[in-house]
């Protein structure tokens, strides 16, 4: 197995190439609106949530394509953060809402809340806030895997309960007495550090961050692939017993790889939300954490640029199907997903390998679960 560096070629491509795409989209934006160059601001608010889907995208291959755990809830964790972003704003709001409470959101002065609960206290601060960012999905996560993991779950039972923690979420947080706006979720915000979240300079600024959380995280997950730490996760993921016989806490292993994977989701939804201007439920729906997965599929499994490039990808065509053929955009999905299963085993990642011929024997075939695949030597 050859070692993974952290400044190979594609990495340097990669990174170079998404700032260069980010400056551009941020030049064409503050072109005057007669310009044929100019970029609106629906349109790059629109950039700006496809980035926050392959952060999550990101997070998800890193702890499926090095560490062997398929997640189905992941959704889970980009909803949590979301959620907590979407306080802030609701406190944000004040007295300009319907009822003009400067303590309480609309919807619990509608339904006769006398006070904000105590999870919802310090809401109004900012530097908390983004404290929970963190926080939030990271405890979630290892709330959820610590026993799971200490008691050796893996390969589809995983899958299976990671899918129904979501599901779990998606029926608490449809509840009134949850404090989270029910089936209506959290929306109308107004602003953001008092910025109006309906100008083009916040919402800029908003695809600036994001750009910038998505190159953070892609280079600090390739940190992580490249270091030690990122050589366990692949012994964990090809040989887990071997892995724990020659002494590692595998447990623990998969217990980071976990927990940090979902703080890096939870990052993706707290940027989502302001851009999109609401948070509800349906965030936490399986299908979207299954759509996630198959995001990442398509992209490449195993290679972090993949993630991105699939995710970007699956999420283009799914805003161009869905308004201009949107009975066709699920079949799309499926036949794609087919295609390149069948004629890319690594992904639309591995398109450049088919493209420069490359012979048969030097491209491995599609990785099974718990397989390496390719990744981690260079391939």
């Amino acid at each position: 197995m050859r070692e993974e560096r952290l400044w190979d070629r594609a990495t340097i491509l990669v990174t170079g190439a998404t700032a260069l795409a980010c400056s551009l989209v941020v030049v064409c934006s503050l072109l005057p609106p007669g310009s044929p160059l100019h970029i609106g601001g629906y349109t790059v608010g629109l950039l700006g949530k496809y980035l926050c889907f392959a952060l999550l995208a990101l997070s998800i291959d890193l702890i499926w394509g090095y560490a062997g755990i398929l997640s189905l809830g992941h959704g889970a964790f980009f909803g949590l953060g979301g959620y907590v972003a979407g306080m802030y704003l609701m406190r944000e709001i004040g007295s300009r809402g319907v009822y003009g409470n400067p303590i309480l959101p609309d919807f619990m002065v509608f339904l006769n809340w006398k006070g904000l609960p105590w999870y919802w206290w310090g809401s109004d601060s900012f530097a908390f806030i983004c404290l929970l960012i963190l926080l939030v999905p990271g405890l979630a996560a290892f709330v959820f895997a610590w026993p799971a993991f200490r008691s050796r779950v893996s390969g589809v039972y995983l899958s299976i309960i990671t899918q129904a923690m979501t599901y779990a979420l998606m029926l608490a947080f449809f509840r009134n007495e949850m404090g989270f706006g029910g089936n209506n979720g959290l929306t109308d915000f107004k602003s953001l550090l008092g910025f109006s979240l309906q100008s083009e300079k916040t919402i800029t600024a908003l695809f600036c961050a994001s750009a910038l959380a998505l190159i953070a995280g892609f280079l600090l997950c390739r940190l992580i692939v490249a270091s030690r730490l990122g050589r366990v996760f692949v012994a964990v993921r090809d040989a887990e017993s071997r892995a724990r016989f020659m002494g590692y806490r595998v447990e623990d292993v998969k217990l980071a790889a976990f927990v940090f994977s979902a703080i890096l989701a939870g990052i993706a939804g707290a940027l989502y939300v302001p851009q999109v201007g609401i948070i509800n439920p349906g965030v936490f729906s399986p299908l979207f954490s299954v759509e996630m997965v198959v995001c990442v599929a398509l992209g490449g499994r195993g290679r972090l640029y993949g993630a991105i490039l699939g995710a970007l990808a699956v999420n283009f065509a799914k805003t161009w199907f869905t308004t201009a053929l949107p009975e066709v955009w699920l079949f799309f999905l499926g036949a794609l997903f087919v295609l390149v299963t069948l004629f890319l085993p690594h992904g639309l990642a591995g398109l450049p390998e088919r493209l420069m011929r490359i012979p048969a024997g030097k491209i491995a075939p599609a990785p099974k679960a718990g397989e390496p695949t390719g990744a981690e030597d260079g391939r």
